[in-house]
């Protein structure tokens, strides 16, 4: 079995893992969904989604997974197409400390590289935690498959990752957050950071805007190392 597909089997078990959990655990979940259809002096079609689930079981074990897609067309001409996949369990250690293992799956078909697979552990504090706000942070070591778009050729290595994640309610209904993940290893230095507001509508339906922000350091030639993500999506709480 190839390092990419033990990469995939590894994630595949620790989603089996989270849906067969503890059935009283405490689920919650959300869609969001943005589309942009442009007709006149040019055609663009837009689809941007994310499904995101969670559960807390005996308030020590947590688990967020996350799947988006993006695709976007230009005069009929595909301009954009990505699919991640991202799961994070934690442990809580005390309430202010936990240990974190993360398995996430990139793949973009206008980026250097074909896809980025990745599995991680790490240890994580809670620096801010009241009812206004909330930071925490977390770092740790794991292991990266990547495939080059142009070559085709693959390489296993040894990473450092690091990530933070940055919340404030502004208002009963506001909320500003940051999410930053940093993953370096000898080949290439992966950074994304997203920040997002998301406004109630309701008790179930949001609106959110956000702007991100992906770079590669080592990227083949031809290719930007830097890509910008603006969206504005409608996000519906449904657990």
């Amino acid at each position: 079995m190839n390092s990419s597909r033990r990469l995939g089997t590894c994630m595949s078990a620790i989603l089996v893992l989270v849906l067969a959990g503890n059935v009283s655990a405490e689920w919650d979940g959300s869609g969001e969904l943005g589309l942009v259809f442009a007709r006149g002096n040019s055609d663009t079609d837009t689809l941007n989604t994310k499904l995101k689930l969670g559960y807390t079981n005996e308030e020590r074990w947590s688990n967020t997974t996350e799947l988006s897609f993006l695709r976007s067309e230009t005069e009929g001409e595909l301009d954009a197409s990505r699919f991640v996949f991202d799961n994070n369990t934690d442990y809580s250690l005390s309430d202010d400390s936990f240990v974190t293992g993360v398995g996430r799956y990139d793949r973009d078909r206008f980026s250097s590289f074909r896809f980025q697979a990745s599995l991680a552990v790490g240890y994580g504090r809670k620096l801010i935690d009241n009812e206004r706000q909330s930071f925490s942070i977390e770092a740790g070591p794991g292991v990266r498959h990547t495939e080059a778009r142009d070559s085709g050729d693959t390489e296993t290595e040894l990473i450092g990752r690091a990530a933070a994640d940055y919340r404030l309610k502004i208002s009963d209904n506001a909320e500003l957050t940051n999410e930053s993940l940093v993953e370096t290893g000898s080949s290439n230095t992966f950074f994304e950071n997203e920040l997002s507001l998301t406004v109630a509508i309701n008790d179930s339906i949001s609106l959110k805007t956000g702007l991100s922000v992906r770079h590669n350091t080592n990227v083949e030639p031809g290719r930007d190392k830097t890509d910008y993500l603006s969206t504005v999506n409608l996000v519906y709480s449904f657990l």
